[in-house]
This record gives C-alpha cells, sequence and structure tokens, in this order.
C-alpha cells in the first residue's frame, strides 16, 4: 500500500467550500447532506477512522425532511390582529423547530468527531498538528470541516517552514556543500 500524500483527501473529495455553500443556497439546505452521504466513507477510509455511521445521517436527513414537511404542511395564519388562527399550526411548527435543533445538533456532532479524526490523520500521518478552531467547527460545521480538507496541504506547508523542517533539495544541497571540494 503507497503512503497517503497530503494531497489525497483532498483530491478525492475535489469540493471548493464555496460550491459547497452556494448549492446549500440553492438546494435550500439539502445538498451538504447528499455530500456527508456521498463523501462520508471517503473521509472515514481516508482518515482511517469510523467516526460515525449512515445512521447518524439517516436521522441527520429525517429530522430535516420532517422539519421542512412540517413547516410547509402547515403554515401559521395570522389574523388581522396578529393572533394565530390555528392553534395546531402552531403546535406543528413549534415541532418542526424542534426538529431543526435536532438536526443541528447532529450536524454538530458529526462535525466535532470529523475534527478529531482529522487531526489525528495529520498528527499520525503526516506529523503536524492540524490546528481547527472549535467555534468555527460549531458554527459553519459541514463546511469549515471542507475547507480545513482543503487546507491541509497549506497548513503542512506552514508548519515545515514554522518547525524548521527542511526541503528534500534542500537536503541534497547541504550535504554537497558539506564536502570538501575534491583536488585540493
Amino acid at each position: 500500500m503507497t503512503e497517503p500524500s497530503i494531497t489525497s483527501l483532498k483530491n478525492k473529495l475535489n469540493t471548493s467550500t464555496w460550491h459547497l455553500a452556494l448549492l446549500c443556497i440553492a438546494t435550500y439546505g439539502i445538498y451538504p447532506l447528499m455530500w456527508l452521504y456521498k463523501h462520508q466513507d471517503t473521509i472515514m477510509a481516508e482518515t482511517g477512522q469510523r467516526f460515525s455511521s449512515r445512521v447518524l445521517l439517516i436521522w441527520m436527513a429525517v429530522c430535516l425532511g420532517l422539519s421542512y414537511m412540517i413547516r410547509l404542511s402547515f403554515p401559521v395564519q395570522v389574523d388581522e390582529y396578529g393572533y394565530s388562527m390555528s392553534q395546531a399550526a402552531e403546535v406543528m411548527t413549534i415541532i418542526g423547530m424542534l426538529l431543526m435543533v435536532a438536526f443541528g445538533v447532529l450536524t454538530v456532532v458529526w462535525s466535532f468527531k470529523a475534527r478529531t479524526a482529522l487531526q489525528q490523520y495529520a498528527l499520525t500521518q503526516f506529523r503536524f498538528d492540524l490546528k481547527m478552531n472549535a467555534a468555527w467547527t460549531f458554527f459553519f460545521n459541514i463546511y469549515y470541516i471542507n475547507y480545513c480538507i482543503n487546507a491541509m496541504p497549506e497548513a503542512m506547508a506552514k508548519h515545515q517552514i514554522i518547525h524548521g523542517k527542511p526541503q528534500a533539495a534542500s537536503d541534497d544541497t547541504q550535504a554537497t556543500q558539506s564536502q570538501p571540494p575534491s583536488g585540493q
């Protein structure tokens, strides 16, 4: 088996964070679920960790789908004084909002599990500490995970510069410079 490259996960996913965000807007929030369904196994195979299952994705889809269905099926209608005309619609709206909160919680849980897996992957495979902000993981969840995957090569290059790891080409030139010239 070949040793993984720092760009292998980025190349396998091949998704720009901007495209992910724009497709989320265009599909009313459904595309990130499709992205997760398509790429979760790739991320877990590359990192070597099973941090999630299809069951979590199914529950995320159920919460999101039911929330949308309830909100569209039971619109809250108000009279001229601002009072709801249907108490059932109010209750269903609250249930829909609770399902949306459940979807958000499941998404954050998935994101933090993916964050941990990516950090361990970077540390064990490439010997560098991948810095990932917990607040950004919480607020931008799937988008931030995708961003960090795409930024891993730059983060590793920055790590190598900061910690002074020489490049392979500079090792060869240093070795030839330290030897005295022959013929003297």
